[in-house]
């Protein structure tokens, strides 16, 4: 009787959590939508963002029963946002820019990988405010930082890195899709105007007072999902 209530509570939490972070109509169906397309439109507003974290834990406690979420991040692609959780409650929420390109999780793709990660490494702590880093090194240059729509001379990784290993293999982990072998950072940028919508080539980028800020509050191992909602 347990394991039927285990099945229903989480076959009810994920249709709960699917209807949460669509903008489509609630209208019943026969039929589970299978398919979730490419191209996510951006709404104009966003979920609550305590109601959002209660259900994410529940959520991933569920599915994920071999992990612990005391604290982890959420990065909705669709929103733009990342959202740092503890104990179900969202004590720091950011703008951040994932892949222009949209989701996806192959080598080559340039798309922002989805699913369960955690952070393997954390690189550049004594990094100055908008510092360079190529190779994951210090290259002892500072980017200019332009916030309008300029785009920089180069891709710049700057003050800090957060080096994602996926969880899920055959999905962010292993063979032709592992998250960690494609190089999938959090990190600075020096593109801060286009901080709020798609525009990196697979990383997640912030703005560089957001990433010091938040690489001071995560440690290596947190987790972090991240979904196209």
């Amino acid at each position: 009787m347990n394991v039927f209530r285990k099945h229903i509570t989480l076959f009810t939490l994920s249709i709960f959590f699917f209807t949460l972070f669509s903008c489509k109509s609630t209208k019943v169906i026969e039929q589970p939508v299978v398919e979730i397309p490419e191209v996510i439109e951006k709404p104009k507003f966003e979920p609550s963002t305590e109601t959002m974290a209660s259900f994410l834990s529940e959520y991933l406690n569920l599915k994920y029963k071999d992990k612990t979420f005391e604290k982890y991040m959420y990065v909705s692609v669709k929103y733009q946002r990342l959202y740092l959780i503890v104990k179900d409650s969202t004590i720091r929420k950011y703008s951040i820019s994932t892949a222009k390109k949209g989701i996806g999780n192959k080598s080559g793709s340039n798309k922002t990988p989805s699913g369960l990660h955690t952070i393997k490494r954390k690189i550049g702590a004594e990094v100055p405010f908008g510092g360079i880093l190529s190779s994951r090194l210090y290259t002892g240059k500072q980017a200019k930082i332009h916030t309008d729509k300029t785009k920089a001379d180069g891709d710049y990784v700057t003050s800090r890195i957060m080096w994602l290993q996926g969880e899920e293999p055959g999905l962010n982990k292993g063979r032709n899709m592992d998250s960690y072998n494609r190089y999938i950072y959090i990190h600075g940028t020096a593109e801060e105007g286009f901080i709020g919508e798609p525009a990196s080539h697979g990383c997640v980028r912030m703005r560089n007072k957001d990433v010091i800020e938040l690489f001071s509050l995560v440690d290596e191992g947190t987790p972090i999902l991240i979904l196209k909602y």
